[in-house]
């Protein structure tokens, strides 16, 4: 008969218990008569699977639950508060009923799934093409500290290198198309649509199409997609290429090329806070040309002024001086920063080192400053062999304004319609080619010619290189941050 109890009751504890792992320390027995002592229940432990958790998340009671049908007394392991590494990890609990001449210690198992941290940013740095044309493209994560790690798979083979981000969709061009790729959520991506950019140029005698597609940039929506298209009026005149967005499957679709033509419009656009308006700033040929399109409700874009060309004032300068403004980064607030270069007016040759102007753009479009020459910062990263920026990039926050030249790379304060102030010194002395932020204070520079990738985290009050920067590459020549 007592054989028959015990299978019964086992029968029963199975049939109860979610899939877990039961031990206790003398296994399983019946129970004769309470408080006999001769033998002993195992109690009854559930414990439900725990939902899987993302890190940095600390256990918790949400996850060390279990219960008992009797009581006592939850011994977890790892206890609560700890932080489980990337993966499937075990969970252990040991379970002591309070009455112990009764009932046996109990332990049981679950598995929890821990996802990796969520990245701060997916970052990609593309070659240039080698000698059969063959690209590719180097993806990281970046930790909230600014520490990359390869993406699985990285490096990925491509037609082109990439060059601009809406946040779901890559975009690069090889002087002929535009490429869209689509970014999975664990960084990787691949290549969704493509579009003959130079179809739309006009054709030169032979019938061949004029103008080099290049230079891809986004409004601040990610809904249009614009170009700077070389020479793609009568084979000799720049002009901005209009396209929109699918962005259900990435697809472009041509809205059209700006009527205004010229070798001025030389740089990629940066739009203002409202969207409605995109600035660049060029000195060719030393032509002070502070330019702004309006972006109408199509998308396309129409020059504000045009034929002739009717620059925003230059700051005020010396005496004997003109300044030469090159590239321009607008800020969410309607402001734009232009780095300017002080000419003397006889010779044309560089007075000193370059400086930052900030601009106002009013209802209509205009720029107004107040900038002169005592009140605008110097920067340091420009030489006398390329006195010009190479980059220029401003903050999500609006607070910091990063420049990159032949000489470095610096940080300045922004400050709205009030001067820029100085800030860092210089951070890298590399050239610097192409600048991001991401959206948690980190600044990706990347150094073509020494082939580096660097990560700093700024913010207003302080500055640091993350760890493992600067990241040694080979034959770098373009890069995007798709911050998350």
């Amino acid at each position: 008969m007592r054989r028959q109890l015990f299978g019964s009751f086992v029968f029963l504890l199975a049939a109860f218990v979610p899939t877990f792992i039961l031990t206790s320390c003398s296994g399983l027995s019946s129970r004769n008569q309470a408080g006999s002592g001769s033998s002993k229940t195992v109690p009854a432990l559930a414990w439900p699977t725990p939902s899987p958790v993302t890190n940095p998340t600390p256990l918790s009671s949400t996850q060390l639950d279990a219960t008992a049908n009797v009581p006592g007394t939850f011994v977890y392991t790892p206890a609560a508060g700890s932080v489980l590494p990337a993966g499937t990890q075990t969970l252990t609990v040991t379970f002591t009923p309070t009455d112990t001449g009764d009932y046996h210690t109990a332990a049981a198992t679950v598995s929890i799934v821990v996802n990796p941290a969520k990245p701060d940013a997916y970052v990609y740095v593309s070659t240039k093409p080698d000698n059969n044309g063959n690209v590719e493209i180097y993806a990281y994560s970046a930790a909230s500290d600014g520490t990359l790690t390869a993406v699985v798979g990285s490096p990925f083979s491509a037609s082109t290198g990439v060059q601009a981000t809406n946040g779901k969709y890559l975009f690069g061009s090889n002087g002929v198309d535009i490429y869209s790729f689509s970014v999975a959520s664990d960084g990787t991506f691949q290549q969704v649509a493509s579009i003959n950019a130079q179809q739309f140029n006009s054709q030169s005698t032979n019938g061949s199409y004029c103008g080099n597609p290049g230079s891809p940039f986004l409004d601040r929506t990610g809904t249009n997609l614009y170009d700077l298209d070389y020479d793609g009026n009568v084979c000799a005149n720049n002009q901005y290429q209009s396209f929109s967005v699918d962005s259900s499957i990435g697809n472009l679709t041509y809205l059209g090329s700006t009527s205004a033509a010229t070798p001025i419009f030389d740089v990629p656009l940066s739009f203002s806070g409202n969207n409605q308006y995109a600035y660049g700033g060029s000195c060719y040929h030393w032509y002070q040309e502070i330019f702004g399109f309006v972006r109408n409700s199509d998308g396309t874009l129409a020059a504000l002024s045009f034929d002739p060309i009717v620059s925003a004032p230059m700051p005020a300068s010396n005496a004997g001086q003109i300044y030469c403004p090159y590239l321009a980064a607008a800020d969410s607030a309607n402001h734009v920063a232009v780095p300017v270069q002080a000419l003397d007016n006889a010779t044309l040759l560089p007075v000193g080192p370059m400086q930052l102007a900030t601009y106002t753009s009013d209802a209509s479009g205009n720029l107004t400053t107040s900038s002169t020459y005592s009140n605008m910062p110097a920067m340091s990263v420009t030489n006398s062999s390329n006195n010009y920026p190479t980059a220029i990039s401003m903050s999500p926050s609006n607070q910091l304004l990063a420049i990159g030249g032949s000489a470095g790379l610096q940080v300045f304060h922004f400050n709205g319609a009030n001067p820029i102030m100085p800030y860092t010194n210089v951070l890298t002395t590399d050239e610097v080619d192409s600048l991001f932020w991401d959206n948690d204070n980190h600044l990706y520079a990347l150094a073509q010619s020494g082939a580096k990738l660097f990560v700093f985290t700024i913010t207003p009050t302080s500055q640091n290189q993350a760890s493992g920067s600067p990241y040694t590459l080979t034959n770098p020549g373009s890069l995007v941050v798709l911050p998350e």
